[in-house]
């Protein structure tokens, strides 16, 4: 058993999620290097000790984004990617040393809340103003914008005419809002990015460098690369393992999709369908349990919910995604009869978990602590130790000779690491530190030390781009918070639902599709649930599923065009065009856009309500037939291709299953069984006797 390095990013050059990173070397990169270790031993310092209060936790947190963040990333796109600009080193350093200003004077500050002075102004301003900058160039410009017209609000939002004006607040007031409080830009999303969000992005990371990527395409290709249409299928299977550790559906694409996608190709599929199933199945990472997205920790610490309750809600609407996507490529297979990789070429499942099994044990620990109870911050450390342990361990036990001993090794590094019961955090950390020494004088141990490393300092880079979103997101909560304007809009929904729940839902979708045009799922999430949520549970929505709601739809934007994030990075890999590429995401991706509504009118398929095993049985078998008709009518293929009527009627048919009106599921059902008896005898009179 021993590590291995993950493929390099080869995308990066011509795709970047996150702006236009630079390349350094020599003493920049030394000075990057070493602040990315800081900030992720800092982040599992706070996880195993606690040692400083929440807000200087936060504030902290906020320091090391920013400074990693002037350090990475240029003032301009055209900027020099070589090297670091004497601004942006007093600018790294500027945020540094203002977000230790929290941590410095934090007794002075509780003393004087509420009425800062001069020096706290200028404090909180310059951190505001900093938060932006970073902001603007990690995620472009749409969010920062839409944040500022909050912030303008809030400064001048007297002056507007009836309802939306609201009372005036001072300078000083949104100052200390959005600069010092614990609603503002230190608020509960930088809270959950600072406690639990970063260490599964570290999480991810080691697994990835250890191995993960490789374990999954072998999976994946042995178990359904034979199949038909088993390429495409191997893409599904292998992003949605893959999006189960990571949550982030760009960085799916930009990994698993350097393989999928020229696989895809090579087998027959187009340019266009290979990046566009690549895109979509990798953004349903988000929504697939156990580690899902950030959304769902921000979720879960928003309606004060174990993370378990969230991932109860995600689990069936994630398996139909995932159905609908496999479904989607199955019929595109048939109807450009494409076959499967040779068997022979297809690597043994089976002996690839056996090989690589100890990958499965910190995700397999991972999971069982978030359903027995644990917090996601000690389920996350627990995990990232049991990682390191099991990495170190591995580079240390192949060079140990004969199995017995090997066993007893293992078993000596269990017993140690179980200690945790007992003493906390103390004895794991000894274990850990031993097999670092172990490692110094083995041979491939300061190999695998370097790959330790680098999944250190990688899952610092990566935790950028959601940790300053988290940050400046904190100006619009801070702004609704205290301006009270969420309700405005509340009511503005309530009014158009107070005759038809199905237009609210329809408005709120359209209102995540839109914001998703520009920004990303966590902070449309935010924006969505603060200001249409509530107003969805005064009609009737569970809270919970409320939230999946428009949690759904944030991520659904990420496949809409014009701005299609995931279809970019596909198109990068795919050489075709990104539009193309996200109109026929969307086409795949239907059932992401019918299982939210279906929820909203049978709560049983979130598994919310206590719904009896039959309740989930019936909802689960109409959204599948309803899945089938939808693919159908949208390949115009099933056992055999589909005329232009036949793919209406196959649609109207799942339309009516999904309508939640009175005798629409007596008239579904029998539009769906009259339509697969005609096919079933049609299709056998077009086939050769």
């Amino acid at each position: 058993m021993t590590a291995h390095v993950s493929p390099p990013d080869i995308a990066q050059e011509t795709f970047s999620e996150h702006g236009a990173q630079r390349r350094l070397g020599g003493v920049a990169l030394l000075l990057l290097t070493g602040i990315a270790l800081a900030f992720s031993i800092y982040q599992l310092t706070i996880a195993a000790f606690h040692p400083l209060s929440s807000l200087v936790m936060r504030a902290l947190h906020v320091g090391f984004l920013l400074t990693l963040t002037f350090i990475l990333f240029p003032i301009r796109k055209s900027g020099r990617l070589d090297r670091v600009a004497p601004v942006d080193w007093l600018l790294a350093a500027a945020a540094f040393a203002l977000a230790c200003y929290q941590w410095v004077f934090e007794v002075d500050l509780i003393q004087r809340a509420g009425d800062p002075s001069t020096l706290d102004l200028f404090v909180g301003a310059a951190m505001v103003a900093l938060v932006f900058e970073a902001a603007r160039r990690i995620l472009g410009l749409a969010l920062p914008t839409i944040c500022a017209l909050f912030l303008l609000y809030g400064l001048f939002g007297q002056h507007l005419p009836g309802d939306l004006a609201h009372r005036g607040y001072d300078f000083a007031q949104i100052v200390d809002q959005l600069g010092f409080g614990t609603e503002g830009i230190f608020g509960i999303p930088t809270m959950v990015s600072a406690s639990y969000i970063f260490l599964f992005v570290l999480f991810g990371a080691f697994l990835e460098h250890a191995g993960m990527i490789n374990l999954f395409n072998s999976v994946a290709l042995g178990f359904v690369g034979h199949a038909k249409g088993g390429a495409a299928k191997v893409a599904v299977v292998s992003s949605g393992l893959m999006g189960s550790i990571s949550g982030s559906g760009v960085a799916n694409v930009l990994t698993t999709g350097q393989f999928t996608i020229p696989l895809m190709k090579r087998f027959g599929y187009s340019g266009v369908f290979a990046g566009a199933v690549e895109a979509t199945a990798s953004m349903g990472g988000q929504i697939m349990p156990p580690v899902m997205g950030a959304v769902a920790f921000i979720m879960a610490e928003n309606l004060n919910v174990p993370y378990v309750e969230i991932v109860k809600a995600a689990l069936v609407p994630a398996i139909l995604y995932y159905v609908t996507v496999f479904w989607m490529v199955h019929l595109e297979a048939g109807r450009r009869n494409l076959g499967g990789l040779a068997k022979e070429d297809c690597p043994n499942p089976w002996r690839a978990i056996r090989e690589q099994w100890y990958l499965v044990l910190p995700l397999a620990g991972l999971v069982g602590m978030l359903f027995n109870g644990f917090t996601p911050m000690y389920s996350g450390m627990v995990g990232l130790a049991l990682c390191a342990i099991l990495i170190l361990g591995a580079a240390i036990a192949a060079r140990i000779s004969g199995t017995a001993f090997r066993f007893v090794f293992w078993i000596a590094v269990g017993l140690g690491a179980s200690l945790l019961v007992k003493f906390g955090v103390y004895p794991v950390l000894t274990v850990i530190a031993l097999l670092i020494a172990g490692c110094l004088f083995v041979q491939g141990g300061r190999e695998t030390l370097r790959v330790m490393r680098n999944s250190l300092v990688d899952g610092a880079k990566q935790a950028l781009p959601v940790g300053v979103a988290c940050a400046i997101v904190g100006v619009i909560i801070g702004i609704l918070t205290l301006t009270g304007a969420a309700t405005n809009f509340a009511g503005f929904i309530l009014k158009v639902g107070a005759d038809n729940l199905f237009l609210s839902l329809l408005l709120t979708m359209l209102i995540c599709l839109v914001l998703g045009m520009g920004i990303p799922t966590i902070p449309n999430y935010i924006i969505t649930s603060s200001i249409a949520a509530p107003a969805l549970l005064d009609l009737g929505v569970p809270l919970i599923v409320s939230h999946m709601f428009v949690f759904y739809f944030g991520i659904m934007a990420d496949l809409t065009p014009p701005v299609a994030l995931a279809a970019f990075a596909a198109s990068s890999v795919a050489k075709e065009p990104a539009m193309k590429i996200g109109i026929k995401a969307v086409q795949i991706a239907i059932a992401g856009f019918v299982v939210p509504f279906m929820a909203v009118y049978d709560n049983a398929l979130m598994l919310q309500g206590d719904p009896s095993v039959l309740a989930v049985a019936y909802i689960v078998g109409k959204a599948l037939l309803a899945i089938t008709l939808w693919g159908a009518a949208s390949i115009g293929y099933l056992r055999a291709p589909l005329a232009a009527w036949e793919r209406v009627w196959a649609a109207a048919a799942a339309f009516l299953l999904v309508a939640a009106l009175p005798l629409t599921d007596e008239l579904g059902f029998a539009a769906c069984a009259a339509f697969i008896g005609w096919h079933l005898l049609r299709s056998r009179r077009l086939q050769p006797a």
